[in-house]
């Protein structure tokens, strides 16, 4: 019980160190880390010099890199806390906010855009990644009631569908256009700013917010539908809602970040194995630290060489290995 108080209390208050250390952090010849932490002090406590030096430090640390720093938070934060949201209805551990299609789905409506140019890239992906969603969950009906299983088959067939129109957007697409879709679908934050985050920041919060709001009941929904039945609670509303929130958050971080494969995956089971599988507490401690974790790994995707790896190859480093052990080990469903 003291350990996991402790790592409760490590978690609550990593975010704000790591945040800042990360606003310190990146490619710039004009300042130093140190000089870029001394220059937040003096920001801090209102005694900002008023000099050339110390106005483009201000331009780079709060125009640049900050909409990168919260954009990559609330990505992580989004991802993550919609793949435990979704693991806790399905009552699967290998369920992850891809499942449906959704990626498939932003993927080819970003390819669309980046192509031919006929709507805003994150719109674009964020419309057709809610469609793919749609369709999967359509497709699952039967005598008005979704069964979990059909539900994931759909998911996996709707996904292939939206892979092969994204294979023929590629191959239509002229080669200059068709680097930017694959750089794309690597998953990446290079475009970040603060027009990415105003145009995402409010379905990241919004589908965060539900999601902790329905916490305790995520607890009761993963007993199964009778047991939800039995405490009062109507299990299909319960799973729509939870559902719709993990598609709205999970498809505003893919417009914007491209696919970040296996993150919603393996960091919902890391956090079960810090605190344990109690959604009251899981859902935060997902929230805090998916973001924080994801804003690491951003760290070293761009200042680990000359030029910016995407953050998206990382992510499949780390997460292949603990798929494919957790494939080796774990039945399907809860054990």
């Amino acid at each position: 019980m003291k350990k996991r108080t402790k790592t409760l209390f490590v978690l609550y208050l990593t975010p704000i160190p790591v945040i800042i250390i990360s606003l310190c952090i990146g490619p710039s010849t004009i300042f130093s880390f140190k000089e870029a932490l001394y220059f937040l002090f003096q920001y801090a406590i209102g005694q900002t010099p008023d000099t050339p030096e110390s106005a483009m430090i201000k331009t780079i640390l709060f125009d640049v890199r900050l909409p990168r720093v919260l954009l990559a938070f609330l990505v992580g934060a989004s991802l993550s806390v919609s793949g435990s949201g979704l693991q806790a209805i399905f009552r699967n551990p290998l369920v992850s906010p891809y499942i449906l299609g959704l990626s498939s789905g932003a993927a080819f409506g970003a390819a669309l855009a980046l192509a031919w140019g006929f709507m805003h890239i994150q719109l674009s992906a964020f419309l057709f990644g809610l469609l793919a969603v749609a369709i999967s969950y359509t497709m699952a009906i039967r005598n008005k009631s979704v069964s979990i299983v059909s539900l994931i088959l759909s998911g996996i067939i709707v996904g292939g569908i939206f892979t092969a129109l994204l294979t023929i957007v590629q191959f239509f697409s002229d080669p200059f256009k068709l680097q930017s879709i694959v750089h794309w679908t690597m998953g990446n934050l290079h475009n970040a700013g603060w027009q990415a985050l105003k145009t995402t920041y409010t379905p990241l919060v919004l589908g965060i917010i539900i999601l902790f709001i329905y916490r305790w009941k995520l607890n009761v929904l993963s007993l199964g539908d009778d047991e939800a039945r039995t405490s009062g609670m109507n299990p299909e509303i319960g799973k729509i809602i939870i559902l719709i929130a993990a598609t709205m958050a999970s498809s505003a971080a893919v417009s914007v970040a491209g696919i970040i494969g296996l993150y919603g995956l393996i960091v919902p089971h890391m956090v079960r194995m810090m605190v344990g599988p109690d959604n009251k507490t899981a859902i935060p401690a997902n929230i805090l630290f998916g973001g924080t974790f994801l804003l690491i790994i951003d760290n070293f995707s761009r200042t680990l060489a000359a030029f910016e790896i995407p953050i998206g190859i990382f992510t499949i480093l780390l997460g292949a290995p603990f798929f494919l052990y957790l494939m080796k080990k774990t039945k399907i469903g809860w054990e």
